[in-house]
């Protein structure tokens, strides 16, 4: 989150490509699961991306150098980044709104960077990701809150559901430092998604069995978040990655819920919570302190003035 960019044009064309579909992976998975059970909904969507990028790479002839601790990468890296988030995420939506999830997810960056502080020596904690973070976590406690959190029924078990699995992917970005260097983006995402397969199918053939979907709408949804928001979005993630940066990158974490709310009020009739809103105001506010370019800004127009 250190590495800042000037955008260009193509680079925000992609950046806003990449948010509109992970938005709509929100609406695609609670789709599949009015037909599949969650567990299977994860199943197919690391399978099928896995075998997408691997013929990528095969077409593409990527240099593979895998070495066994890259295969330890591999599984770990697909626990913490696949079968741990997105089995967590797909039974919360089982029980909260898309939008919500969307917003919620959007903690992935307040744990990345407290993560980080805590794993990797050149990431420091500065006062300015500390208040960041602070102001972060309002944001996901006004969201969900705090009445429904003394409840604890499933609505809010679902939420902490989700916001775990944000935790666990802050958790697989050190994983993928210490476990994965050396290693194409391409090349780590098909082997991350494939160790994520190896536990996946046999979960979904032992809890739920051979579940093949009848509806077609079922399958559009199962192709769409694995093949575009999965496979695609990983190859678009890395490019827009390379372009415009990692810092540019939390930019996308905003955009992603305006759009996941806007398809599940059009096609779901999702209603959310005014709480839901304001959480994501106040969350919003944390993420840009946490980029501090705004900030930056701030005190170089106070310096020009003085």
């Amino acid at each position: 989150m250190t590495s800042q960019k000037t955008i260009s044009p193509r680079a925000w064309a992609e950046l806003i490509l990449l948010s509109a579909i992970w938005g709509g992976s929100f609406l695609a998975i609670r789709t599949a699961l009015d037909e599949i059970p969650f567990v299977t909904s994860v199943a197919y969507r690391v399978a099928i991306a896995a075998a997408a990028l691997w013929t990528v790479a095969l077409i593409q002839r990527a240099p593979l150098g895998i070495t066994r601790a890259h295969l330890v990468g591999f599984l770990g890296m697909g626990v913490l980044n696949n079968v741990i988030p997105f089995t967590l995420m797909a039974w919360g939506q089982l029980h909260i709104e898309s939008g919500l999830t969307s917003i919620l997810n959007a903690t992935t960056a307040i744990f990345g960077v407290l993560v980080a502080a805590i794993f990797l020596a050149d990431e420091r904690l500065t006062p300015r990701k500390l208040i960041g973070v602070g102001i972060g976590f309002m944001g996901v406690a006004t969201a969900i809150g705090l009445g429904t959190l003394m409840q604890f029924d499933l609505r809010s078990l679902a939420q902490v559901a989700v916001v775990t699995g944000t935790f666990s992917y802050a958790l697989a970005g050190v994983w993928a430092r210490h476990w994965l260097a050396g290693l194409s983006p391409l090349v780590a995402a098909a082997g991350m998604l494939s160790g994520a397969s190896l536990v996946m199918i046999p979960a979904a053939l032992f809890l739920d069995g051979m579940v093949i979907p009848q509806n077609p709408i079922t399958w559009v949804a199962i192709l769409y978040y694995a093949l575009i928001a999965t496979a695609f979005a990983y190859m678009l993630y890395f490019r827009v990655l390379g372009m415009a940066g990692s810092g540019n990158l939390m930019l996308c974490t905003l955009m992603v819920p305006p759009v996941a709310i806007t398809l599940g009020a059009w096609i779901r009739d999702e209603t959310l919570d005014p709480n839901a809103y304001a959480g994501f105001a106040v969350l919003a506010l944390g993420l840009v302190i946490l980029d501090g370019r705004v900030m930056a800004r701030l005190r170089a127009r106070a310096r020009a003035r003085s």
